[in-house]
């Protein structure tokens, strides 16, 4: 056996999250040690959306240009599509139902460009997982172990003792680690610790063929998903994605989510032929590469935190894939996570900032399970309902109601113009920006001011930006020294905090070099404005900070805000100092 391993952290898991979590400590400057059972990163697609957030949060911690090159461009996936058939020669074969604007793509590019300084992409997961492992492993080398799995692991109060196998050659390696992160897909650790999942468990079972073949002949470029709703038979409908990695028509890889029906899955060529029923394409050479079975489901954990121990990603929450809020919040919990880590091991916070994790992370994580449920569950009655199917209407008369539906006719017309009406409550799953940038811890690492938050659509599709704390700080555009800037660039990739403030705010600048140098804490002070060291160009910075020119807002490392004056004050050093405290959990005796 090897000598026992000693490490701040160690993170259970080499997915999405866990990697993301080993380049977020890294650059935070924690020392940590990375186990995954698996030898290497993931095989399957699976996520493959990555919103706006988690780009903002990539772009900081400098993924975001190597995962948008990898990544399909918005014009090559930024719509949804519904469609009788991938092809075939009758009337209702080949037909596009319908088709709309999705996450930031077409019209909602504007929108989209104007809350932050990148936009969204698609990779799938076996094409995001190896960027994130090699940047994770070049910035904490020797310390991402694939091939190793967690066997036995105990908290003792003061640290977490575990014991890690290698799967290759069965050596045990014993770790002890300050604090451990469950980024294992719930697989081990939660169910250990006696952790349940709450919610709405096994609502059905899916089955995804990943393979390769050349659809260039029939495919429409510019669609993150197509559904194809059979007119015949409905047990031929479909899910048809593109899977990279080149992006459009001449995309070489698929994932094809379809009904086996009575098929063996087991058989391989039993399985590509029902492939090839469901596509149409009785002689389409096609290479299977994995076939999967899972299940859809909306639970959550009933703790985030047990201990030293910090659950995140699909092991704290686990919901349907509508909207593509798993893989992101993962990343988004992490994310959190990181920078309080960091505080509590430099001695900078007391171990009871990491409780804000799960006063922010859960209800975050409640909501992304209720809103995957709800537009799952809406996405299987609306297609329906836009066409004019349902049960009511026998399997003999379905072609007839897409025939009504493509109809020329009066009645025709109007049967499309009720379903474009139906489809276009779509929106709360494919539009849903406010769900992505939106979301505001009420409670935690936050000094509330007492101010009501911005309105809410409740489609999820209109996002307010706001100072107000807990919520993402707004982005706008503004310069230093002749560079263009975010607002957001301002916590820095190191990640420290950030004191923004209108151009007469210099004393709460002064004040912050004194509150940085008590608290041990890095403060970027930036004054915007008319004659400040920072212009507001645009007037973008101006439109969203709500605060006056004497105010100021505190960033915190994950740029949500930590608190705000909206106007000045007689003891700036007093007040900040205070908020600073508060924030990091420090007694009041701490206090400037």
């Amino acid at each position: 056996m090897m000598e026992a391993v000693e490490v701040p952290v160690l993170i259970v898991g080499g997915g999405g999250c866990g990697l993301s979590a080993s380049v977020f400590l890294s650059d935070h400057g924690v020392d940590h040690l990375l186990v995954e059972r698996h030898p290497d990163t993931s095989i399957l697609p699976r996520a493959h959306y990555l919103n706006q957030r988690t780009m903002e949060i990539f772009r900081q911690h400098g993924l975001d240009g190597e995962v948008a090159e990898q990544g399909a461009p918005l014009e090559k996936f930024g719509k949804v599509r519904w469609q009788t058939t991938l092809t075939g020669d009758g009337p209702l074969d080949a037909r596009v139902i319908h088709e709309m604007d999705a996450f930031g793509g077409g019209a909602l590019s504007e929108t989209y460009a104007a809350a932050g300084p990148v936009s969204t992409t698609k990779l799938p997961q076996l094409r995001l997982e190896p960027v994130l492992r090699r940047h994770a492993e070049e910035r904490n080398p020797g310390r991402v172990l694939f091939g190793h799995e967690l066997t036995t692991f105990a908290d003792d109060g003061d640290r977490v003792l575990a014991e890690i196998r290698d799967t290759a050659t069965g050596e045990i390696t014993k770790v002890a680690a300050r604090y451990m992160i469950a980024a294992d897909g719930g697989r081990t650790v939660g169910a250990a610790l006696g952790v349940e999942m709450r919610g709405t468990p096994r609502m059905v079972d899916v089955t995804t063929a990943y393979f390769s073949a050349d659809l260039s002949a029939w495919w429409h470029d510019g669609t993150i998903i197509t559904w194809f709703v059979n007119p015949y038979r409905p047990d031929l409908s479909s899910t048809l994605l593109e899977m990279g990695p080149t992006w459009g028509r001449n995309c070489e890889e698929w994932g094809l989510h379809f009904a086996l029906g009575d098929t063996d899955r087991s058989d391989g060529r039993a399985v590509a032929a029902r492939m090839r029923e469901v596509l149409g394409l009785p002689e389409l050479d096609l290479t299977l590469h994995k076939l999967t079975q899972w299940t859809v489901e909306g639970v959550l954990a009933d703790r985030y935190r047990d201990g030293r121990v910090l659950l995140a990603g699909d092991a704290a929450h686990r919901q349907p894939p509508t909207t593509g809020l798993g893989l992101n919040g993962g990343i988004q919990d992490v994310h959190n996570l990181a920078w309080k880590l960091a505080a509590v091991l430099t001695g900078r916070a007391d171990d009871s900032l990491l409780d804000t994790y799960e006063a922010e992370r859960r209800p975050v994580g409640g909501q992304n399970v209720d809103w995957g449920l709800s537009t799952w569950f809406h996405h299987r009655v609306m297609t329906d309902a836009a066409i004019g199917l349902g049960a009511h209407i026998p399997p003999e008369h379905r072609a007839s109601a897409f025939t009504t539906f493509f109809d020329p006719s009066p009645v025709g017309a109007a049967v499309r113009a009720r379903g474009a009406e139906i489809f276009g409550t779509h929106r709360a799953e494919c539009q849903a920006h406010d769900l992505e940038i939106g979301f505001v811890y009420e409670e935690g690492a936050v000094v509330g001011d007492g101010s009501q938050p911005p309105p809410r659509a409740p489609m999820g599709d209109v996002h307010h930006p706001t100072t107000r704390p807990g919520h993402l700080l707004p982005h706008a555009w503004i310069e230093h020294d002749g560079r263009r800037l975010s607002t957001h660039d301002l916590t820095g990739a190191a990640t420290g905090f950030a004191l923004l403030t209108g151009p007469a705010g210099t004393p709460w600048c002064e004040a912050a070099e004194r509150i940085a140098e008590k608290f041990s804490i890095p403060i970027t002070v930036a004054r915007i404005g008319s004659g400040a060291e920072f212009t507001d160009g645009d007037g973008g910075w101006a439109a969203v900070r709500q605060i006056t020119d004497e105010g100021a807002v505190l960033v915190r490392p994950d740029n949500h805000v930590a608190w705000r004056s909206t106007a000045g004050s007689e003891d700036p050093a007093g007040v900040l100092g205070d908020a600073v405290s508060r924030v990091l959990a420090r007694d009041a005796e701490d206090r400037v």
